[in-house]
């Protein structure tokens, strides 16, 4: 209980003093080793909505690494991946009149899998640390979406852990890549907030992972992996809602629930490896505009990089 008012405390003096002081972004610490990197928006003004994003991050890369930089001869390959900070960028020009607020989620051991294991304290922690969040964020029509790649789907499925039902405040979940621990016990919290929160949305992005070679060894057990926990997902969920079956040359896609429900499947015809491309071939602009007036406004799903012009 202690820390838990800590925590509150600490994120209420952080929050107000971001908004304050600073114009882009800042980092800070808690709980010793989870930084917090938060990015907003330079042009703040009189939004109608804010959109608190929560983004967890991949296992093996830093904030800087998932933000994206212009890319030199010398710079490691994991700064040219994902693109959120450009990404994000994309979508304050599309949709100005939302303020979009990025909260980057790192920790020391750059696995959130791994840092689970070693703090079985973490469902509070993680329930703590978004509520602390939300409800200290000077804004007055606000809400969550909760958004990871690869192993971030561990923070997320964390923070389901650590709450009775998914909050209200929560309009938002997006797996890019990242449903490994979905098991189909989560599945009644997911569909008790469907139902009951007003436009509630989720979407989910996976590929056929199961076949996947590296070195013409498999990546993942047959248990494993984003593709068959991706099926599970959506067989749980088609007991209680209908989906709509389409595809394009690259992607098959699952709709439901007058589109707050959208699953994205890709394919693998080559045993290849997709696990990145998904994000970065406007993977996280797709995260926030699928089933919205946005979808594909300028710029399409595993498309070219609608956001190269925003790439610093």
């Amino acid at each position: 209980m202690h820390f838990l008012i800590a925590i509150f405390l600490f994120f209420f003096s952080q929050s107000v003093g971001l908004c304050q002081q600073f114009d882009k972004s800042d980092s800070f610490f808690v709980y010793g080793d989870i930084k917090i990197t938060v990015e907003r928006q330079t042009n703040a003004g009189n939004f109608r909505n804010t959109r608190i994003i929560f983004f967890a991050l991949p296992n093996g890369n830093t904030t800087a690494m998932t933000m994206g930089k212009k890319m030199q001869p010398s710079d490691d390959w994991h700064y040219d991946i994902q693109h959120i900070k450009a990404q994000t960028a994309f979508i304050r020009q599309i949709d100005p009149h939302t303020e979009y607020v990025v909260y980057y989620l790192e920790n020391s051991l750059k696995s959130w899998p791994a840092w689970k294991s070693r703090h079985p304290e973490y469902k509070k922690i993680f329930a703590a640390l978004v509520d602390s969040v939300f409800v200290n964020y000077p804004a007055k029509r606000k809400s969550v979406h909760l958004n990871g790649h690869s192993g971030g789907g561990s923070f997320i499925f964390g923070f389901l852990d650590g709450v009775k039902k998914i909050p209200a405040y929560v309009k938002r979940i997006s797996f890019l890549e990242s449903d490994y621990g979905y098991g189909s016990s989560y599945f009644s919290k997911f569909k008790n907030w469907l139902h009951e929160v007003k436009n509630a949305s989720l979407n989910v992005f996976a590929y056929n992972d199961s076949i996947a070679l590296y070195n013409g060894k498999r990546i993942v057990s047959d248990t494993g992996g984003t593709w068959v926990r991706s099926h599970l997902f959506l067989k749980d969920l088609k007991a209680d809602f209908k989906f709509h079956q389409s595809a394009t040359d690259s992607i098959l896609m699952y709709k439901g629930y007058h589109q707050r429900i959208q699953f994205f499947f890709k394919p693998n015809y080559n045993k290849g490896i997709y696990h990145t491309q998904q994000v970065e071939m406007n993977g996280f602009i797709h995260s926030v505009f699928c089933g919205t007036r946005f979808n594909s406004k300028g710029y399409q799903y595993y498309g070219s990089r609608a956001y190269s012009r925003f790439i610093e």
